[in-house]
């Protein structure tokens, strides 16, 4: 039996330029317990057409068509009677979790405010309620994440928050848009199972809108593929990825990274001599306040802790692990943008931290980042052509005008944006165009050595391809070396030589990246690439995953470094020794899974943890 069923529904919005259409006669349906997949890129019109189901739409959208749900036609509703059926029947996960939340509410206020207004609960069973959500969806100190403000949380942890708040009260049908986008694979992992439990369990259907092929997958029963407003392909899991017939469609699968698949590296063979960069014993702490009020007793936090590397010229290297395991913090403090409590950075021979601030200017010209996020790293008062020959004046004053213009023009083709473009403000163009003007703006001296920090996470599968095809192509051309910043280890396998991967700021293992990625030794690094999706539904139903049970580790629990060696516990202050265990290829000492699995028993928490 159908629990929605969406028929010849259209979307379009008025504009001054005129009629602007969304969505084009669209119809499907899904059923009780059915997990269906709506794929595609930016634009396409996947966001529109459940938000036309939700009611809400912008204020200038027009629908024409019928959505059924539970009987009742949900474009003729009444405002009140949509209000009831939203929340309770019909939940949706939103893509961008600040916006959705209320930022002058704490999320005890938001969350209580769904159990009131549909299920009557309040005061303590709904604080119980919301609680128990909270550590559902792996929200790390619950009760104290609670009582804060959604500007004090991450955005990963927003996004635990809104996933939490549209599950309360186990809705019939569940719109996840983009749900696990800013996650952890482990998190996004765990978050997957909770709605597929939830699918299992409570008969809930759910409509799964992503780009991430992989998700699709492992979740979904059928895939609906749209394009520019319409559906290009139908079909169930099985055949959309093994017989699609689609041109669009193959391009999303192509464009996909595997896990279980290396494609080619790089660039040639990195040299087996010579640095370009070396950072030893690198740390950096935050002092951070546990208690508010006047007294409340500060603590440092370790964000970065001992952490060492190479990096020889023409190589990239990669840095994965979870949020909050130190990544961004270690590639700002090796430019030098945080100040680094201990440790040292030597770069083309120079120590960075002895440098004075001319000598540091200097030097900055062969040392660039791409930030996560283009639209807030980019002067939004400039033009990108202006954006990306900022640096040109900067570090090249002796150029003319019409120098500086040639230059532009050139970088701009070089990392395909259309020179059209060249009078054009970041919010006038899309999230991979931004990404691109980013790119061009690093690469325009032609630095020798460029930090990408999260630079493909929030784009589009096609898009992403791109980038990182042109990321692989600049340095061929220019002999660049990268640090490669990502929780996604597809990704992070297609373009690195070497993978090193960090656990609450200390490095658990560090090899290249084939050598990693087929064979792990590390349990967290096994506990990564068993959780991350892999695009083929047949590879995906049939592997293992493995679970460490626990709470998520805090930098701030002095036992936390111990996680895997327990065998230490008790010894405060021990900190893993990093051992060669092949050629090149260097792991944290640990103790082996079942020994962990066995100190987790014994703490009370459950040993199942493979399957």
């Amino acid at each position: 039996m159908s629990v929605i069923e969406v028929t010849n529904l259209s979307v379009a919005f008025d504009t001054p330029d005129g009629a602007v259409e969304a969505v084009k006669d669209v119809s499907f349906c899904i059923d009780r317990g059915e997990c269906l997949g709506v794929v595609g890129e930016s634009g396409a019109g996947k966001s529109q057409t459940f938000l036309a189901a939700m009611g809400l739409l912008a204020s200038n959208g027009r629908t024409s068509g019928s959505i059924r749900f539970g009987g009742r036609e949900l474009l003729d509703l009444a405002p009140q009677e949509a209000r009831r059926v939203r929340g309770a029947e019909l939940a949706m996960i939103f893509q961008d979790p600040l916006t959705a939340l209320t930022p002058h509410l704490t999320i005890s206020q938001q969350m209580s405010e769904v159990l009131s207004t549909h299920r009557g609960t309040k005061g303590a069973a709904a604080e119980r309620i919301c609680l128990d959500w909270l550590e559902r969806v792996h929200v790390a100190e619950a009760r104290r994440r609670f009582r804060q403000y959604p500007h004090e949380l991450s955005g990963g942890m927003r996004q635990r928050v809104m996933i939490a708040m549209a599950m309360l009260c186990s809705p019939r049908l569940l719109i996840a848009d983009e749900p696990t986008t800013a996650l952890d694979a482990t998190v996004q992992a765990e978050i997957l199972d909770l709605m597929a439990t939830l699918q299992a369990e409570e008969g809930t259907a759910i409509a799964l809108i992503t780009h991430d092929m992989g998700v699709v997958a492992r979740m979904c029963d059928r895939v609906e593929v749209m394009r520019q407003g319409e559906f290009v392909e139908t079909g169930n899991v099985d055949n959309i990825f093994h017989a699609p017939q689609h041109g669009y469609t193959k391009m999303l699968l192509d464009s996909m990274p595997r896990l279980d698949q290396a494609r080619p590296p790089a660039s040639a063979e990195v040299p087996q001599t010579g640095e370009i960069l070396r950072v030893r014993d690198m740390k950096v702490t935050f002092p951070v306040k546990l208690d508010r009020g006047l007294f409340g007793r500060a603590v440092d936090l370790p964000a970065v802790d001992g952490v060492s590397f190479d990096l020889a010229p023409g190589e990239t290297l990669g840095i994965v692990g979870e949020s909050g395991c130190g990544k961004s913090t270690l590639a700002r403090a090796v430019l030098r943008l945080l100040p680094a409590t201990h440790g040292s950075v030597t770069w083309l021979g120079k120590e960075l931290a002895m440098l004075d601030g001319k000598a540091l200017t200097k030097e900055r010209r062969n040392l660039q980042i791409v930030f996560q996020d283009p639209l807030a790293s980019l002067n939004p008062r400039m033009t990108i052509a202006a954006s990306i020959a900022e640096p040109l004046r900067t570090f090249q004053p002796m150029l003319t005008s019409r120098e500086r213009k040639i230059k532009v023009a050139e970088m701009m083709e070089q990392v395909g944006l259309d020179q059209r473009m060249i009078n054009r403000y970041p919010h006038e163009l899309s999230g991979g165009q931004n990404q691109r003007v980013g790119i061009a703006r690093a690469m325009i001296n032609r630095p020798k050595l460029v930090i990408c920090d999260e630079a493909v996470s929030a784009l589009d599968v096609s898009i992403q391809s791109q980038i990182i095809k042109l990321l692989k192509e600049l340095q061929a051309d220019m002999g660049l070396s990268m640090l490669f910043i990502s929780h996604d280890l597809s990704v992070v396998r297609d373009i690195s030589h070497r993978i090193m991967v960090l656990y609450l700021g200390q490095v658990v293992e560090l090899a290249g990246r084939d050598a990693l990625c087929d064979a792990p030794v590390h349990p967290y690094t096994r506990m990564l690439i068993s959780a991350a999706p892999i695009p083929d539904p047949r590879v995906e139903r049939t592997r293992s995953r493995i679970r460490v049970p626990g709470e998520l580790s805090s930098p701030l629990d002095p036992e936390a470094a111990l996680r895997f060696l327990p065998s230490r516990r008790g010894q405060l202050g021990y900190r893993p020794r990093l051992q060669e265990v092949r050629p090149g290829h260097w792991v944290a000492e640990h103790d082996s899974l079942e020994t962990i699995l066995a100190d987790k028993a014994s703490l009370g928490m459950p040993r199942s943890a493979v399957g």
